[in-house]
């Protein structure tokens, strides 16, 4: 006789401990915190209390423990922005990042941004890392440096040709600092527009407004880089229109020449060789 736990798939202690939770007074709570977490791989267990008091009064507002959910435990998802960490969270914020960068190319008033700024200047950039050494990869589907043409899933896609002459101290100094690299190139951003405009930063900021929608992810490599929808708005924002002076060419040549300026200056450490 077959077991019932065979012809499920399932070994029959996980087949007994299935029907123990399905069993519990807690299931319906499980189940509804699980599906909240939108499928999350490896959600977050919450324990404790939090408790809302009214500060003239002392008057308790409300109250809530973890002790009264399945476990003890609330169950919230990890947010991870990395497939390979967690596809469903993964998956969400790929979805997000999508609507955000839509809504800044093409407006959307549900989300703020009115359908004018169709009309705005904008460039969809992206601000990619310098080479740190040669790597396997795909290009076009052809052959790889290495004379292998490697499958989409090849765990070597990304990884240095020559390990030993690879850049890894640039590499994590890049990623560290990209933060920095983002910030710095809005400043020169807006200088080169001025220059470009033959604005003081000043006045060209009261004429006018630069809007950012970035989002950073992972290259194969390893290596963060930023996609980026850079507008020209108007002084007051997306609602008003931005200045003659403000056209496509000049944010585009801008961009360049920002992007070509941005250095982040990192102190020796003769102790770790760099």
């Amino acid at each position: 006789m077959t077991h019932t736990a065979t012809t499920a798939g399932l070994d029959p202690a996980t087949l007994t401990d299935l029907l123990r939770v399905a069993g519990s007074p807690g299931f319906d709570r499980l189940t509804e915190q699980l599906r909240r977490t939108g499928g999350c791989s490896q959600p977050i267990h919450l324990t404790g209390a939090t408790k809302t008091i009214d500060r003239a009064t002392g008057t308790l507002l409300h109250h809530y423990s973890t002790d009264t959910e399945p476990g003890g435990r609330l169950r919230i998802a990890c947010g991870n922005r990395r497939a390979t960490r967690c596809p469903a969270c993964a998956w969400t914020y790929a979805g997000d990042t999508y609507h955000l960068i839509r809504a800044g190319l093409t407006g959307d008033p549900d989300k703020g941004t009115p359908t004018t700024i169709r009309d705005h200047p904008r460039v969809f950039a992206t601000l990619t890392a310098p080479s740190f050494g040669p790597v396997h990869n795909r290009p076009g589907n052809r052959t790889c440096r290495c004379g292998i043409r490697h499958p989409e899933d090849a765990p070597e896609l990304g990884t240095p040709l020559d390990p030993e002459t690879y850049d890894y101290a640039g590499a994590v100094l890049w990623n560290n600092h990209a933060s920095d690299l983002w910030r710095y190139f809005t400043i020169y951003l807006r200088r080169e527009i001025a220059k470009r405009a033959g604005l003081t930063q000043k006045a060209a900021r009261e004429q006018s407004k630069v809007s950012f929608g970035k989002v950073a992810e992972y290259q194969k490599r390893g290596a963060v880089h930023f996609h980026a929808v850079i507008r020209f708005d108007g002084p007051e924002g997306p609602d008003t229109p931005p200045p003659a002076w403000a056209t496509l060419d000049l944010l585009d040549d801008a961009i360049r020449a920002a992007a070509a300026r941005v250095e982040v200056a990192v102190p020796a450490v003769p102790e770790a060789g760099v």
